[in-house]
């Protein structure tokens, strides 16, 4: 599998468009009339604030307060990168608020302060506490951190949280407590090393201690050594509070024997010697970022017993915060906690521990290629887990409600699961999962248009974001052109152009193309002609010779026009099955809508067929299929001869034996919305259609393109499918992430 690539051009590509910046702030209230402006304002506005006044606990029922978190820094540790100052790090903060929105579906501001003095920056966030459900402290250098922390802690009733301590320290433990549990130990008799003495080396020991770790079996080391009773040099009151009685004076000494290494520092901070000086069964915590204190590789290569967790995601078990600081502000915003306490985060790490110990669902073995199962090379979750957000947000709730931060307890757990499980979005799990599907692939991608500057800018983040290989079709020197003017000069000997010129197989495909087509009035020049100068038709040609493993197209032509090309090559018609089909993205939501592409106006037979090609891509995306045949009618009423197709297109998917649920004709009220679907209890759909077969192409494209220009929904396709090799069309109005889109869908053989 090909390492992703990013550059810096896509680097600051993504954070400039479509807009500056990683996110936007939306209204939830309607505030199109005057009625809706007095209410959201003046007059209305001043009921709530009197009732605010009166009792400040009604602000979590009348603002945005219970679910709004501050991610708040001075910019003195950004990452890597050391002290980038206050305005140097919000690329990093704004990074951070769209992670709790994804993640956990907690609205977040990014807050930049620009002191390093603590007293001020403790005086500015205390005094924004009525804004906020909870503050996310991030990247301040340590030791002023611990003191900031503390002294918010003290000062302020809302949680108050630094995750670069306490997050990986939670992540951290869970991996732990399973990494004990498969080595037959307990926490309370391991001997512990941990090296790295800042922020998070400092929260991780403290957690643990917590949880049952021996002071006196515990060993911190910084760069200066193991830290011991009487040290004096490089001290300070957090890392006294670790100094135990010993003899031991470098880390290559209190290796000696250790059953747990905890590595917060640098790269090659390790050495083998060190790992084969372990006790048996050791646990190698080796978190330091980019680059781990020793590799997985180099571990195991003296000490097959040993079980390794890193910070990174190409590595089994990463230690990644995303799995704790969504989460555990969650938990403690929906009980609108007064902190959040070391019980509420040695819960997180039991509820994550015991996540990774369960079986693991379809989706995320598919989103990651493999089967996950419990064992040393899977300790911890993996962070797109779907039910990260149903299980541990409990779990910290419950915690804090037993320990007194709970301002409002929730009495109907079961009921709060369920809310948490219909809260998060759906469709970033399917996209995910697509594209985790695709890195595996490694396609040979056949990029047909390589005379446009969107289909060159997406065939070179096809090839960096390691998806697999861009085979560009077009003329070597109008690709290197266009690519040096989109300032994309050095990705041009990165790609593999293909031409009529430079291929060794034309004249095999000349002879393929001529035996389809010499009945159709096509003669040995014609062909030649289109073999040669149509680029679709020889990327169809390549695809067909299995010179390629996908194709994507149509960016430059016409839909309809580029599907007569390929069907030179192709049987990509209606006659042979072929149908379109379209991904609409909506607040949540996929919802899929056929024919699209290829059935101008279809029958009966031709509708059910759509139907199941439908139901072949809801699969491929992870979908249970639900099929909706809809109409303007519902089940034979009001009576037109326009429906009665739709009518009598269920009763053909029932002679087929199809195994999939299906309905109708129905109006798309009935299909989508549960509530209008309650009318028809007799109807054999489960639940809302996440397929909807319409009566005709021009009725698609209606709907489609509605539903893109007022409801700005997402679309993905039309998706081709019904045919032997993956070909994917796009839309003439695609941008470089759409084409991309088409091509990793390619890839997955959606379709």
């Amino acid at each position: 599998m090909s390492k992703q690539q990013i550059t810096d051009e896509d680097a600051l590509a993504f954070h400039l468009e479509p807009t500056p910046g990683k996110f936007e702030i939306t209204a939830t209230v309607p505030m199109t009339t005057q009625r809706d402006l007095s209410l959201a304002y003046s007059p209305g506005v001043a009921v709530p604030c009197t009732a605010i006044a009166e009792n400040p606990e009604l602000a979590y029922d009348y603002t945005n307060k219970g679910n709004l978190v501050a991610v708040i820094s001075n910019g003195t540790a950004v990452l890597g990168l050391g002290n980038l100052g206050a305005l140097g790090s919000k690329p990093v903060m704004e990074g951070k608020a769209v992670l709790f929105k994804r993640f956990a579906d907690v609205n977040s501001i990014d807050i930049e302060l620009d002191t390093e003095d603590p007293d001020k920056f403790c005086e500015a966030v205390r005094l924004m506490g009525p804004t906020f459900g909870g503050i996310n402290l991030e990247d301040i250098k340590a030791p002023e951190c611990f003191i900031i922390e503390q002294r918010l802690k003290e000062e302020m009733d809302i949680p108050v949280f630094h995750d670069d301590q306490h997050g990986t320290a939670v992540i951290c433990a869970a991996g732990l407590i399973n990494a004990l549990h498969l080595s037959g130990k307990k926490i309370e008799d391991v001997k512990i090393v941990l090296n790295g003495a800042g922020a998070a080396g400092i929260a991780c020991i403290e957690l643990l201690k917590s949880m049952g770790a021996r002071h006196s079996n515990c060993i911190v080391c910084d760069t200066k050594g193991v830290i011991y009773q009487g040290r004096t040099e490089g001290m300070n009151q957090w890392k006294s509070g670790h100094a135990i009685t010993t003899e031991l004076r470098t880390l290559e000494e209190a290796m000696k024997g250790a059953d747990v290494f905890l590595g917060v520092s640098v790269k090659g901070a390790v050495t083998q010697d060190m790992v084969m000086s372990m006790a048996d069964n050791p646990v190698i915590f080796a978190m330091a970022n980019p680059d781990p204190e020793i590799t997985p590789e180099e571990a195991h290569e003296v000490r097959a017993d040993a079980i390794v967790a890193t910070g990174r995601s190409d590595y089994p078990n990463q230690v990644n915060n995303v799995l704790g600081f969504p989460y555990l502000f969650r938990g403690a915003l929906d009980i609108h906690a007064r902190a959040i306490n070391d019980e509420m985060k040695i819960a997180c790490a039991h509820a994550l521990a015991n996540l990774a110990r369960e079986d693991v669902p379809d989706e995320v073995a598919l989103a990651y290629g493999k089967n996950l199962t419990f064992g040393r090379d899977y300790i911890i979750p993996t962070p797109f887990d779907p039910r990260l957000i149903h299980r541990i947000p409990p779990a910290v709730a419950k915690a804090g409600m037993k320990t007194g931060v709970a301002r409002r307890p929730i009495i109907d757990m079961d009921a709060y699961e369920l809310s948490l499980m219909s809260r998060m979005d759906p469709t970033a799990s399917i996209l995910r999962g697509i594209n985790a599907r695709a890195r595996s692939a490694q396609a040979r991608m056949i990029f047909a248009e390589g005379d446009d500057p969107r289909v060159l800018r997406a065939a070179v983040m096809y090839q960096r974001n390691g998806l697999g290989k861009a085979l560009v079709v077009g003329r070597s020197n109008d690709v290197k052109a266009k690519l040096e003017e989109a300032g994309m000069g050095d990705a041009f000997r990165e790609l593999d152009v293909v031409n009529a010129a430079n291929t060794q197989h034309l004249d095999t495909y000349k002879n393929y193309l001529y035996e389809r087509l010499q009945r159709k009035g096509y003669d040995s020049a014609d062909v030649h002609r289109l073999a040669t100068r149509d680029r679709h038709v020889f990327s169809a040609l390549m695809l067909a010779h299995g010179h390629g493993d996908g194709l994507v197209t149509g960016a430059t032509r016409k839909s309809a026009h580029v599907l007569e090309l390929v069907n030179h090559v192709f049987d990509a018609d209606a006659a042979h099955g072929a149908v379109g089909v379209t991904a609409l993205l909506h607040k949540g939501r996929i919802v899929l809508m056929a024919d699209t592409l290829v059935h101008e106006w279809p029958d009966e037979n031709d509708l059910a067929t759509i139907a199941e090609r439908g139901a072949d891509v809801a699969r491929h995306l992870g979908l249970e299929p639900r099929v909706a045949f809809v109409s303007f009618s519902t089940f034979g009423y009001p009576v037109s001869e326009r429906a009665e197709k739709m009518h009598i297109a269920p009763r053909v998917l029932k002679a087929r034996g199809v195994d999939f649920e299906y309905e109708g004709e129905m109006t798309v009220d009935v299909a989508l919305n549960a509530k209008s679907a309650e009318q028809y209890p007799f109807s054999r759909l489960s639940g809302p259609a996440n397929i909807l077969v319409v009566p005709a192409r021009h009725s698609a494209s209606i709907s489609v393109k509605l539903m893109q220009e007022l409801a700005g929904a997402t679309v993905i396709g039309p998706i081709l499918s019904g045919i032997d090799k993956s070909i994917q069309i796009c839309s003439t109005n695609s941008t470089a992430n759409d084409i991309l889109n088409m091509a990793v869908l390619a890839s997955c053989k959606v379709g």
